[in-house]
């Protein structure tokens, strides 16, 4: 066979590394796609003179934006034959990618577990995204639920691995240049607050809303080469639990993001990401709302030119924020469609 049905449940081994195919040179042809779809507008991804004023080289690209391309690489190999993907852990980003950098991903199998109706698995993968000199730019964990070939099929090992609930934003904080304060125009930026300005407990309605269409989300996810079936097959989808389409659950990560800048405009880059859920599915025709909550403040050793913020931001669809829904008991408020626990570096 030379066509790829992608991998099932029983093909995935324990401790297998996958190199996944068709690295992918990022350029500005790229940033401005990305933000004719998302509409980020943090000052240090949108103006070269900006960043380098502040001390980078040049404009570097939205964390996010690096995200997705090194998440597309490893859909052929991962989650092609994928019902949902269920969440994320230990994500770094550890250097900045600017454009014309070559990207390319490795992943490690690091936990299966078969479902209990034997008909699906979850596949635990970390995820490793480099530049074209090798070196690591990001990395993550992240779990998917993957059909069987075979329900029949025994699987020869399984283990659940433990991931780190927060990562260390100190360990992460080497990836940002130094940076000058001074330099860093409040006003051009879009909010005059700052590290200090927030606090832990604090909750933050994004306001903004943005209704997904059905060709939006189809450029973008193939503008990250995400090539899972459940994204673009109408024929095939009508034989799933929903019937239809499902929007990439990386659409509505950077739709927050985008929304999350009317209250934290100068929050401008990701460290990394702590723990991440898809909550429930999002379809073209829905509008998207977000709330941020501060769960944490972080001073970081050595830089006194920026701070940290955990910052836990709930997306949601079809109903506006001003209420915060949130979790209800075990479950969730019916609208909330993401939930997802960062951090995020902002100037002193």
């Amino acid at each position: 066979m030379k066509t790829n049905p992608g991998r099932f449940f029983e093909d995935f081994r324990l401790g297998e590394t996958i190199r996944h195919a068709t690295p992918r040179t990022v350029t500005t042809g790229d940033v401005a796609l990305y933000t004719a779809l998302y509409g980020p507008r943090f000052a240090v991804q949108s103006s070269d003179a900006f960043a380098k004023a502040i001390g980078h080289p040049a404009s570097p690209l939205d964390d996010l934006l690096t995200f997705h391309v090194v998440f597309g690489k490893t859909v052929p190999d991962v989650s092609l034959n994928a019902l949902a993907n269920l969440g994320y852990a230990e994500g770094g980003f550890h250097r900045p990618v600017y454009p014309g950098e070559t990207l390319s991903t490795v992943s490690e199998v690091i936990g299966l577990k078969e479902s209990s109706n034997r008909q699906t698995g979850v596949v635990y993968v970390r995820s490793t995204g480099s530049d074209a000199s090798g070196q690591t730019v990001l990395s993550y964990c992240r779990w998917v639920l993957v059909r069987k070939r075979d329900p029949e099929a025994k699987i020869a090992e399984e283990h659940v691995p433990q991931l780190a609930k927060v990562v260390n934003p100190a360990d992460l904080a080497h990836a940002l240049p130094p940076l000058d304060p001074a330099a860093y125009d409040n006003a051009l930026a879009g909010s005059p607050h700052r590290f200090a300005d927030y606090a832990v407990g604090e909750k933050i309605d994004h306001v903004d809303g943005m209704t997904v269409e059905e060709a939006e989300h189809q450029i973008a996810t193939r503008l990250f080469q995400n090539t899972a079936k459940v994204h673009f097959d109408a024929v095939a989808t009508k034989e799933t639990k929903f019937g239809k389409r499902l929007i990439y659950g990386g659409h509505v990560i950077s739709l927050a993001r985008a929304l999350s800048f009317n209250g934290l405009a100068n929050a401008f880059a990701i460290g990394g990401i702590n723990a991440g859920r898809h909550v429930a599915p999002l379809f073209a025709g829905d509008t998207v709302y977000a709330w941020s909550e501060v769960l944490e403040t972080a001073e970081l050793p050595g830089r006194s030119d920026i701070g940290a913020l955990r910052l836990r931001t709930v997306a949601t669809k079809n109903q506006s924020c001003g209420a915060y829904p949130d979790k209800q008991g075990e479950g969730y408020d019916p609208s909330v469609i993401l939930d997802l626990d960062y951090w995020a570096f902002i100037p002193r």
